[in-house]
């Protein structure tokens, strides 16, 4: 975890935008295939279970994080409740998170912005945000955000006050994050239902801020 109070302005050499990376093979990857194939041969657990479990992963979308924040933002005890006590509020919702990570909830404000990367390799609350974007598994964003965060965002179009303080989260195995971005100034009179749709999937990352209300 990095912490950029004051922007990196004073980088005076180019770096290459954020992009996807392309016909890559990561060590990663070249571990869960030989993982994989060894359980399918010792019977413990096959191709075929595996791939039900990447097709459910593949239908989980952002839908489950839009409506969490929405509803943070309409009630003030769901939000401290939900800071404090991730999984077992979010189960008051029929939300099960399971067990293999545990979720910390942030929320963004004029003071201090967060931003999520996984400088290890990509991981990611998927059970309430689904798959992650290519970008996000990138080396460069992985390297970058780390190092010059207020530059990277203001690629991704987010320009924030210099008093703005910045703060990476680096997930792990074992934790990953929820941004509760800031809401949009003129959504007093929406419901959930409709705050729910202007929460971006980036804005939950911390890459994007929530769209606002057009006049």
């Amino acid at each position: 975890m990095s912490t950029d109070p004051h922007g990196h302005d004073h980088h005076d050499h180019d770096h290459a935008p954020i992009s996807d990376e392309q016909g890559q093979v990561t060590r990663f990857e070249v571990l869960e295939t030989a993982l994989r194939e060894l359980l399918d041969e010792k019977g413990m657990i096959s191709n075929a279970d595996i791939h039900g479990q990447i097709n459910a992963m593949d239908t989980l979308n952002t839908e489950l994080g839009a409506k969490i924040v929405a509803k943070a933002w309409v009630d003030p005890a769901f939000r401290e409740r939900l800071a404090a006590n991730p999984r077992e509020t979010l189960e008051e919702m029929g939300i099960n998170i399971g067990q293999i990570a545990d979720l910390k909830v942030v929320q963004n404000s004029d003071e201090l912005h967060h931003v999520v990367t996984c400088t290890l390799c990509s991981c990611y609350p998927r059970m309430i945000l689904g798959v992650p974007p290519a970008w996000y598994k990138s080396t460069a964003y992985r390297a970058r955000i780390v190092r010059e965060p207020r530059k990277v965002l203001l690629e991704f179009g987010v320009e924030l006050p210099n008093e703005t303080k910045i703060r990476v989260l680096d997930s792990t195995a074992d934790l990953r994050f929820l941004v509760i971005p800031r809401r949009p100034a003129g959504t007093e009179d929406l419901d959930e239902e409709q705050l729910a749709a202007l929460v971006t999937r980036d804005s939950m990352i911390g890459t994007g801020m929530a769209q606002q209300i057009l006049r």
